[in-house]
Parts: C-alpha cells; structure tokens; sequence
C-alpha cells in the first residue's frame, strides 16, 4: 500500500451474529449467497462457518442443485 497504512486484521464474525441473521430474516431459509452478502467474509469463509454451525446443530442445511446449499436454524435453537 503507497499510503503507508498495512491492513488490518480479517474481519470477525461471531456465531451469534450468523445465527441472529437466520432468526431477524423473514425467510424460512437463507443461502450461503444470502449470508454472504450480510457479513464481512468470503462466500468459501461464510460457507466453512455454516458447515461448523450445522455440525454444532444450530443450523440445518439441504443441498438444493449444483453447489447451492439453503440453511435455516434447528428446532432447539430458534427463539
């Protein structure tokens, strides 16, 4: 960078505020696109973190063609 200035540190994202875009959303289910564009990550990084929150089983996920994956929260961690 000319201006001196060095990049700052990646962006971070908690689980909590994924999870809170699933619970304020009006749709039942959200893409990895969807979240995507509400966070400060990457579609690959945003995707890594939904797999962990579906391992975890705050999330459910259905693969719907080609590389498109739909996600939504599980019964228990929806308020």
């Amino acid at each position: 960078m000319s201006d001196g200035s060095k990049p700052g540190p990646k962006p971070k994202v908690s689980d909590e505020e994924i999870l809170r875009l699933f619970r304020e959303s009006a749709d039942p289910v959200l893409s990895t696109a969807e979240v995507t564009e509400e966070v400060p990550l990457k579609r690959r990084a945003t995707y890594d973190r939904l797999v962990a929150l579906d391992e975890q089983g705050k999330l459910d996920s259905k693969q719907i063609g080609g590389r498109n994956t739909v996600w939504w929260l599980t019964e228990m961690d929806e308020e």
